[in-house]
């Protein structure tokens, strides 16, 4: 598969044109112009391009590349090393961050969706088709310390849960993979059960008990796994391309 090929079909897929985000999607840094391997993860550290050296990998798909807002344009250090690594190897760097969260099939909250099997999925900013954070309901009701030990057992990490006052039974949730504890006033304001995302803030301890919602924070990496897994075994099974997916743990 060319590497042009490959970016004009995740733009196809992703549309990265309709969201507007903190960084760059597409191909970030330029490689190979052939691709017959490619290695997946949620961040473009120097153990991921190590490892995608070690496979002899034509091209890296990630959640987190580079190239942040307001991060500096100086080429050194940790940025060097990374970048050098990937040009002297001619490996192609992919990354695509809220298209990647937003994905109605493929995307990280899709497919904490379906991981967790949450119905009647709709977006948590109502009217708005791309909201990143998202809301559902479970079959059934369950406790604050059953979800727990779900988000627990489901994503391999020990969660923190921050109760609702009342510590009501949960029916409905909102979710939104990564950063995103912002959103947890406006999933209260709709009256929602439970708030899961990957972090926390210092305020949204106070926001949780004043306004009666239980609150999962699960780690940014441990929600974000899911997607680019996903988007990789679909380029695999579409285009027959070979796909590594390598987790890089990180307990955050």
């Amino acid at each position: 598969m060319r590497a042009i090929e490959l970016e004009r079909y995740l733009t196809e897929l992703l549309k990265p044109q309709q969201i507007k985000d903190f960084t760059p999607n597409g191909l970030q840094v330029q490689g190979s112009e052939t691709i017959n391997k490619i290695v997946t993860g949620v961040t473009a550290s120097k153990a991921l391009i190590e490892r995608a050296i070690s496979e002899k990998a034509n091209a890296i798909l990630v959640h987190h590349g580079y190239f942040w807002k307001n991060e500096s344009y100086v080429i050194r250090g940790m940025k060097h090393d990374r970048i050098k690594a990937l040009l002297v190897n001619d490996i192609n760097l992919f990354a695509y961050h809220l298209p990647l969260d937003i994905h109605p099939t493929l995307g990280n909250n899709a497919q904490l969706a379906k991981l967790f099997n949450i119905d009647d999925v709709a977006p948590l900013e109502l009217g708005n088709p791309l909201s990143v954070a998202m809301q559902g309901n479970f079959k059934h009701e369950c406790s604050s310390d059953d979800l727990a030990k779900l988000i627990n057992r489901t994503l391999e990490r020990e969660c923190l849960h921050i109760p609702a006052k009342s510590n009501k039974p949960i029916k409905t949730i909102a979710w939104c993979s990564g950063g995103g504890q912002g959103y947890i006033e406006l999933a209260a304001e709709q009256g929602i059960d439970a708030f899961l995302t990957g972090e926390v803030s210092e305020q949204t301890t106070h926001i949780a008990h004043e306004m009666d919602i239980h609150f999962f924070a699960a780690g940014h990496h441990a929600t974000e796994r899911y997607g680019v897994k996903a988007l990789g075994e679909h380029l695999a099974k579409e285009h027959g391309v070979e796909v590594l997916f390598v987790d890089i743990d990180n307990p955050v």
